[in-house]
């Protein structure tokens, strides 16, 4: 089987759950199964991945607090950097930052980075309601840029009450409507121009971003949204950027992706735990046999592009062919 990296798996313990959900109003209104490091092996192993990128999921680790928020991801950060130590072969991360405290994220970064060797960080379409291309996080992304880091991309909820008064699960909708807007806000805001050596990794194929790509382009050519000198087309960022397949493995998706950004921008993740178990585990073998790639491209949406993003993981995976 090819050597397969998940770039989009939940690391959910019980103390970030706790600090972060409601138990009858889980953020997403979808409740995933409890999780372990036993039950995520397990699946890994049922599933035929061999390296699952880890990261928390909404809401991301601040509810109000900096103080707390700074804790949280703190002890997120070095659990998964444990996982890291105990199953080197298993697992790379993505590190929780304390957004919307800047100094906070700032301090996490330089220590999930420096000390943890974790892989990249995660943040989300928005913080408590700011989104990411909000000058204010200005100098987070500074710093970002300086380190050429790898930045997972993840939706959360809409700060907006309206996006939630249809008794819908916001991952129905409005998940992949706030990272549309957050891929927006950045395109338009420069955010991604400013950043060229950043490796975003955006989720859910971009949510409904290579839908609207043709309407980006009509607004590009409009040239109503100031600041279009200083940055590329929506066409031409889309193109630079990375896109999961978490939700987002069926051929039609996988063939809008080609034509919009490019199947060699696409990687293999699948939403671990979120998604129904027997759904997870089968979603690999629908990119295994997928008639939309060939097998050069099937081996890279599955890891060989994840290897460019994370140099270290080609290791593992030669470790993994030595083993086979």
């Amino acid at each position: 089987m090819t050597f397969t990296v998940d770039i989009h798996h939940h690391m959910l313990p019980d103390f970030f759950w706790q600090a972060t959900n409601e138990a009858d109003d889980p953020v997403g209104g979808i409740a995933p199964p409890p999780w372990s490091l036993t039950g995520a092996l397990d699946f890994l192993d049922e599933a035929g991945i061999d390296v699952a990128v880890t990261s928390i999921s909404t809401p991301g680790v601040h509810t109000g607090d900096d103080a707390a928020a700074g804790t949280l991801a703190r002890r997120c950060n070095e659990l998964a950097a444990t996982q890291i130590r105990e199953h080197p072969e298993r697992f790379a991360a993505f590190a929780a930052l304390p957004l919307p405290d800047v100094d906070g994220a700032l301090a996490e970064l330089e220590y999930a980075l420096d000390e943890l060797h974790l892989d990249g960080v995660v943040l989300f379409s928005n913080a408590r309601g700011t989104y990411l291309g909000d000058r204010r996080f200005d100098p987070l992304f500074d710093e970002l840029q300086r380190r050429a880091a790898v930045v997972f991309i993840h939706p959360n909820a809409s700060p907006d009450p309206a996006a939630h008064a249809l008794g819908l699960p916001d991952s129905l909708i409005d998940f992949t409507a706030d990272t549309t807007r957050a891929v927006a806000h950045m395109h338009y805001s420069n955010t991604f121009a400013r950043t060229p050596d950043v490796k975003y990794v955006i989720s859910h194929a971009g949510g409904t971003v290579p839908y609207l790509a043709g309407r980006f382009g009509i607004v590009d050519a409009m040239d109503v949204i100031p600041g279009g000198a200083d940055r590329t087309s929506a066409a031409d960022t889309f193109r630079r950027l990375y896109w999961d397949t978490a939700l987002s493995w069926t051929d039609p998706v996988l063939r809008h992706l080609r034509s919009v950004v490019g199947i060699d921008h696409v990687v293999f993740g699948t939403d671990y735990p979120y998604l129904r178990h027997d759904m997870a585990v089968d979603c690999r073998r629908q990119i295994e046999h997928s008639e939309e790639l060939t097998d050069t491209e099937r081996s890279a949406v599955l890891s060989g592009t994840a290897l460019k993003l994370i140099p270290r993981l080609a290791d593992l995976r030669s470790a993994a062919s030595s083993r086979t």
